[in-house]
């Protein structure tokens, strides 16, 4: 039987999947001829947000100082829009829906990327690499290996630009849409940030920042640069229009 705990994890990630799931649609649907259109949505946590909302998880149980994710970004996933569990049969299906991602198929990962990767995607100690990979991961590479490190390598744009840089700064203080997206024009370009979703969860009367979604272009099709692929994409609004940025010290202190 599924612990409290559990149930209101699983609850909380059903509706922050479905919340990112509307989002992408919504993404195609809107500025289809300035831009292109949205085909992916990269999407990247801010550990010490997420954890100051889930402190229960694995992951944030062992999130400390210094560890990469205080002050970069985690990778959450690589979504193709409109699409999930690609060759995936009904009964996978339902088990990765149950939320109990650990007891999934282990994936088949070289050494070095599963290194690369645990440090990363700090989920991996709740199996949210093996979920992804089933539900996103499947409909994109013919491989875990291919799909992750194609993610990492945009993690580490991500995380060498000067958005990154903005997040630590703002550590304990505001954050607003409007200096992301400004943050992201100086890095890939103009319009680039009007492609960026600042992700937020309230806790009581304060909101926190938990991370960031980019739209994409098609992967497939076009640029290899990572900020080509966000030109790609149409232009898009964002729910959430800013919030405390934590840190590992006071991530408990909602």
């Amino acid at each position: 039987m599924m612990t409290k705990s559990a149930s209101a994890f699983l609850f909380s990630m059903v509706s922050f999947l479905s919340l990112a799931g509307a989002s992408a649609a919504q993404t195609v649907s809107e500025g289809q001829g300035e831009g292109g259109a949205t085909r992916h949505v990269f999407a990247v946590s801010w550990q010490p947000g997420f954890c100051a909302i889930s402190g229960n998880r694995p992951e944030c149980r062992e999130l400390a100082a210094g560890g990469a994710e205080a002050s970069r970004f985690s990778l959450h996933g690589l979504w193709q829009v409109r699409r999930s569990y690609c060759g995936i049969d009904a009964q996978l299906q339902r088990r990765d829906r149950s939320g109990n991602w650990n007891e999934l198929p282990k994936l088949a990962l070289s050494e070095g990327t599963a290194k690369r990767l645990a440090v990363a995607m700090p989920g991996v100690k709740s199996g949210l690499d093996r979920h992804q990979w089933l539900r996103h991961g499947t409909c994109q590479a013919s491989t875990a290996e291919d799909y992750f490190a194609r993610s990492l390598d945009m993690l580490d744009v991500m995380n060498a630009s000067v958005v990154r840089a903005l997040f630590e700064q703002r550590i304990g203080g505001q954050l607003t849409i409007q200096e992301v997206r400004e943050a992201f024009d100086q890095t890939f370009g103009p319009g680039a940030g009007e492609r960026v979703r600042l992700q937020c969860r309230r806790s009581g009367e304060r909101q926190v920042v938990t991370g960031l979604t980019v739209g994409l272009g098609g992967i497939d099709a076009g640029a290899d640069d990572f900020g080509g692929l966000v030109h790609q994409a149409a232009a898009t609004r964002t729910r959430c229009s800013g919030g405390e940025v934590r840190g590992v010290a006071d991530r408990q202190n909602l």
